[in-house]
């Protein structure tokens, strides 16, 4: 299995979601804005809604919600 397997917003929002904590607060035209709040702090981070999210995309997604790649697959793999 690719890690860089192209996901859709709706996958990506599921394993932030589920995997990670982190709750749907606003959406605003095509952008999905995700936050968590923890003993370091709020996070944020903003998915755009759609079906082919490219990779260098989520790649900017994770580094927003300050989420390591390699966790963020191992997640979508156990999740599914």
């Amino acid at each position: 299995m690719s890690k860089s397997r192209i996901l859709s917003a709706r996958e990506i929002i599921k394993v932030l979601e589920q995997g990670f904590g982190f709750k749907v607060v606003s959406q605003k035209g095509s952008h999905i804005k995700l936050q968590k709040s923890d003993s370091v702090g709020m996070r944020m981070t903003v998915v755009p809604n759609h079906k082919e999210v490219a990779r260098g995309t989520l790649k900017g997604v994770l580094n927003l919600a300050k989420i390591n790649e390699d966790d963020f697959w191992s997640k979508y793999y156990n999740l599914k």
